[in-house]
Parts: structure tokens; C-alpha cells; sequence
């Protein structure tokens, strides 16, 4: 499947091809949007089985934002790990996280919208500026560049 042809959306098993991550570190559900590797939407439904509500926090769960931050960084690299049609495994490293700010909590049965947009990009290496939104509303902001690796 060439660039031209590709799908606008990524379905999860895709996800599973583009990104090392698993259960319980994947952190987006379904990419809903993609615009090749300039910018894109992911999805992250919020249950309250998460693993990390067991301790954050136990009588008042709010997802914690380096969560946040990393599910913008997997939606972001999903869609660069698909623009580079390396084939292998990919592996996809933080480089940056840059402009972190946590706005309000995000609580179990919220459904979080990662915008993610490219800032820049060299070689295999991507900028990205990120807003999560719940119900329209942002709830977290950064920056966060990925290098993209293959085995």
C-alpha cells in the first residue's frame, strides 16, 4: 500500500504493526484522522480496569498525564512509523518532551482526543505539538519529539 492509497484512519491492528507498545502500555485505541505524517488524531477510551487506577488513585482515579504525554507520543509516532514504509519492526524511542502542561484531570469513562501536529522533522526523526481534549475541552498540552528505529 503505497502513500497514496493509504487509509485516513488506523484501525487497532494496524496499531499493533506500526507500534511496539502492548497491553497495558498501549495508550491509543484507533487513530481516527491522518494526514501522512503532518498531523492526526488518536483516540484513547479511559476505563475504569485501567491498571494505573489501582494506585492513582484508589478512592479518586485521574489518569496520570506522563500517560497522557505518552499517548500523544504513540499517536504521533503510529503515524510516522506508516510514513516511512521501512518494514521490519519498528521501535519507536522518545527523543523530547518539551511545554507540558496538565489542565484538568481526566477521569474513568472519558474518552481522550490526541491532536497531534508535526512541528518538524529530519530523517527519522519527528516534532510534534500535542493537545488532548476531552469532550472538546484540552486537558493536557506538549511537545514531544520520536526517532523511529528498525530491526
Amino acid at each position: 500500500m503505497n502513500a497514496e492509497t493509504k487509509s485516513n484512519i488506523i484501525e487497532p491492528a494496524e496499531l499493533l504493526q506500526l507500534l511496539p507498545h502492548r497491553y497495558p502500555f498501549l495508550l491509543v485505541d484507533r487513530i481516527i484522522e491522518v494526514d501522512a505524517d503532518l498531523s492526526c488524531i488518536g483516540i484513547k477510551n479511559v476505563s475504569f480496569n485501567e491498571q494505573f487506577f489501582q494506585g492513582h488513585f484508589p478512592e479518586r482515579p485521574v489518569m496520570p498525564g506522563v500517560l497522557m504525554i505518552e499517548g500523544m507520543a504513540q499517536t504521533a509516532g503510529a503515524i510516522c512509523s506508516r510514513s516511512t514504509g521501512l518494514g521490519g519492526t519498528p521501535n519507536v524511542f522518545f527523543l523530547t518532551v518539551d511545554k507540558a502542561k496538565f489542565r484538568k484531570p481526566v477521569l474513568p469513562g472519558d474518552t481522550i482526543e490526541y491532536h497531534m501536529k508535526q512541528i518538524r522533522k529530519r530523517r527519522t526523526m519527528w516534532w510534534f505539538k500535542g493537545d488532548a481534549k476531552v469532550r472538546g475541552e484540552l486537558v493536557c498540552e506538549a511537545e514531544v519529539g520520536a526517532m523511529i528505529v528498525v530491526d
